[in-house]
């Protein structure tokens, strides 16, 4: 399975989010290749509100050169792994950066119709709380961009670092996140998008047929054919 993972931050071994996608990735990826990006080091340039990705120009905007790999490796995985510590019950900064930039993808904009072909987990935990908002704040982008089906994993740890759990509690992790990895293998030759983001796909596309907000969106809405017929989870 191809497997591109977005990394909340640059810590590894201590790190319990980081020890988790490693299990649902030994798990899942075979002979594939694993894309890997790891924030703040592989997007540290915010977004200037310049609007250049929103007016058809996205290879003016300042941040391009590390959108680019990005956004590629997304179009070519299948599983889409976000890893999403919590800071103050929410993503980290750095999280945030990376998902203002794909502004352009969400599904009222430019959508990207391969997005409907993928799965995608976001994997959080804290110290203590928090999980539940965190997790939204990349599942609404997710959502948005059309992916077929997201899962979450969410576990309040009670611990600083991954060393600090107990070695039973570390195995339980394991074996809970491996539940979901089966659910992704199961579904990997034979994805049916939810019923939740061909909804939004309606309600955007008659927004595009009745108000058309954004000359470039209705044009790439029409260049796609989904003003029509055409429905991009059957393409």
């Amino acid at each position: 399975m191809k497997i591109t993972v977005i990394y909340g931050t640059e810590r590894k071994e201590r790190s319990t989010t980081y020890h988790l996608a490693q299990t649902v990735i030994d798990a899942l990826k075979g002979e594939d290749e694993v894309k890997t990006f790891f924030l703040p080091k592989d997007m540290n340039q915010f977004c200037t509100g310049c609007f250049k990705c929103f007016e058809g120009h996205q290879e003016k905007c300042l941040a391009y050169n590390q959108i680019k790999p990005i956004q590629e490796a997304f179009e070519e995985a299948e599983l889409i792994i976000f890893t999403v510590p919590v800071y103050v019950f929410h993503v980290p900064g750095q999280v945030k950066v990376l998902l203002d930039h794909f502004g352009f993808w969400w599904m009222v904009h430019q959508l990207n119709g391969k997005m409907f072909h993928k799965q995608a987990i976001v994997i959080s935990t804290a110290a203590g709380a928090g999980m539940k908002s965190t997790v939204k704040d990349v599942k609404d982008s997710l959502d948005f961009w059309g992916v077929g089906r997201v899962y979450s994993y969410k576990k309040p740890i009670w611990a600083a670092h991954w060393t600090e759990i107990k070695k039973d509690q570390q195995d339980k992790m394991k074996e809970d996140i491996l539940k979901v990895a089966t659910k992704i293998k199961r579904r990997q030759h034979t994805m049916i998008p939810r019923v939740k983001v061909k909804l939004m796909f309606y309600g955007c596309r008659l927004m595009q047929k009745k108000i058309g907000l954004n000359d470039v969106d209705v044009a790439h809405w029409e260049k796609m054919g989904w003003l029509g017929k055409v429905r991009p989870w059957k393409s």
